[in-house]
């Protein structure tokens, strides 16, 4: 009874999707496409690596500046985190990545056995240093070229710094993660150039519209202030990272990667099968 029961629920998907897998069509393409994606970030070159990482700092610069001009005009937190998303915008048709990008898609390949554990700590740990070597670089730029804006940069900074870490600030990182990776996630779903435009606005007006602490677009600001001359040691920013970052992962890994995971779990075991079976298979010799 029960093996007609199930027979009759892959009937019925087969009649009304283009596929008999447990999840939804549009679900079993996203899946795909995450797990050719993720593959292709873990198996990068150093040097794609660098570079990659590198230019997604840059670009946050980009956006920087253009929170900071908003901010100095209109004293709207809100509007400046609107224009912060420029630089997102940028780094998505630039093809650069943040640290916290790298949350779901490569994580769906390395599960899937497209790729390993090691190479995603090297991903992982490159991308994060090297988005604030980008940062640090292109905040001290905007400094030197905006000293009008060093007033409401430094005051964005010390919002982000004062409070130490509460509830209420590490709510705000474990928000940050997990918005930028379901953003992350939304640009997987659409290929329209409009789509990613209003997605990149989006992580603007939420992320720092709202203040909310993220460890690589947050350290751009903090890297302004301090190349403006605020009273913020490295040492202090450092204290503030370390708890940033994972309050971010959080967000990012706990509440949206493993959960969509787990949502096409049957995809990811089919994958794993197919990859055992051709490592299985014997070679032919000619």
């Amino acid at each position: 009874m029960a093996q007609r029961a199930k027979r009759d629920e892959v009937d019925e998907r087969r009649r009304l999707g283009a596929s008999d897998e447990p999840v939804e069509d549009v679900l079993v393409e996203e899946f795909r496409t995450t797990v050719a994606e993720g593959a292709n970030r873990l198996n990068r070159t150093w040097r794609a690596l660098v570079i990659t990482g590198l230019f997604g700092g840059i670009d946050v610069g980009l956006g920087l500046m253009a929170m900071l001009a908003v901010l100095h005009a209109t004293g709207s937190e809100l509007l400046g985190g609107l224009a912060f998303g420029i630089g997102l915008y940028a780094m998505r048709l630039a093809h650069s990545e943040l640290f916290t990008e790298d949350f779901l898609l490569p994580i769906n390949a390395v599960v899937s056995r497209h790729g390993t554990w090691g190479q995603l700590m090297r991903l992982w740990a490159t991308t994060l240093v090297t988005n604030l070597v980008g940062g640090w670089a292109f905040a001290w730029i905007v400094v030197a070229a905006f000293p009008a804006y060093e007033g409401v940069l430094v005051e964005s900074a010390m919002g982000y710094m004062e409070k130490g870490l509460t509830l209420e600030t590490a709510a705000l990182a474990v928000l940050a993660g997990f918005t930028i990776t379901l953003i992350t996630r939304m640009n997987q779903g659409s290929s329209e150039g409009i789509a990613t435009l209003a997605n990149s606005l989006i992580s603007g007006l939420l992320v720092v519209g709202l203040g909310m602490l993220h460890g690589a677009l947050s350290s751009a600001v903090i890297f302004g202030a301090m190349h403006a001359g605020a009273d913020i040691p490295y040492l202090d920013w450092l204290i503030w990272f370390c708890w940033v970052i994972p309050l971010n992962m959080v967000g990012g890994l706990v509440i949206l990667a493993v959960p969509r995971l787990l949502r096409t779990w049957e995809l990811v075991t089919k994958e794993r099968a197919a990859q055992d079976s051709e490592i299985d298979a014997p070679s032919v010799v000619t």
